[in-house]
C-alpha cells in the first residue's frame, strides 16, 4: 500500500496485489461514522461521512494517451518534505484536454516518478469514464425498452376477460386463442 497523495479532503492510496481490486471493490461508495467524542459532556453522536472510489489502474497498453492530448505542467509540492520539495518543481499536474480531466501527482521526489503516478491514474479515470459511459448507453436503452411502467406507456394490452390482446403501437387487435397461439 502507498499514499499517493493527501490534501485536505481527499487521500488516493496505490494498492497492489494479486486481487487488490477483488478484495476493495465493495468497498466503493459512501461510509457513515458515528461516534461520541471524549470532549463531549452530552453524549451526542457526531457522524463523519466519507465517499470511496476504487479504481483499477490500467496497463498502459489498455487506455492510450496521446503526448499532443495532455497538458503537462511540473510545480512544486506542498506540505512538508524540506527543501528539495521547496525549491524542486518535482509535483505533475496533467490536464487530458478532449476530457477536461486533470490529476496532480507529488508523492515522490522526482518528476519523472510523479509522472507515471499521474498518467496511471489518469488512466484508470479515463476508464471508470469509458465504463460508465458504456453502462449509461445500455441503462439508457433499457429505460426507453421498459419504459415508467405507468399505464399509458405500454407497448401491449393482453386483456383476458373480454379475449382481446391489443399492439398501442402498431394499433392491431387478436383475438386471445390467436395471440396465446402466436398467430400475430
Amino acid at each position: 500500500m502507498e499514499l499517493l497523495d493527501l490534501r485536505p479532503g481527499i487521500a488516493v492510496l496505490n494498492i497492489e496485489g494479486h486481487l487488490a481490486h477483488e478484495l476493495f471493490k465493495d468497498e466503493a461508495g459512501g461510509h457513515r461514522w458515528q461516534r461520541v467524542p471524549p470532549n463531549e459532556r452530552n453524549g451526542r453522536i457526531h457522524t463523519s461521512t466519507i465517499t470511496v472510489a476504487v479504481l483499477r489502474i490500467p496497463r498502459p497498453e489498455e487506455i492510450r494517451l496521446k503526448d499532443n492530448e495532455m497538458e503537462i505542467t511540473a510545480c512544486r509540492g506542498s506540505g512538508p518534505g524540506g527543501q528539495n520539495r521547496n525549491k524542486c518543481n518535482t509535483a505533475i499536474q496533467i490536464r487530458h484536454l478532449p476530457t477536461g480531466l486533470l490529476v496532480r501527482s507529488e508523492a515522490e521526489r522526482s518528476q519523472f516518478q510523479n509522472r507515471e503516478l499521474a498518467l496511471g491514474v489518469l488512466r484508470s479515470k479515463l476508464m471508470e469514464m469509458q465504463k460508465n459511459r458504456h453502462h449509461q448507453g445500455i441503462n439508457t436503452l433499457r429505460r426507453q425498452q421498459v419504459g415508467t411502467g405507468m399505464r399509458g406507456d405500454k407497448r401491449r394490452t393482453i386483456a383476458c376477460q373480454r379475449g382481446i390482446a391489443v399492439d398501442h403501437v402498431t394499433g392491431r387487435r387478436w383475438q386471445m386463442d390467436q395471440y396465446l397461439a402466436g398467430k400475430w
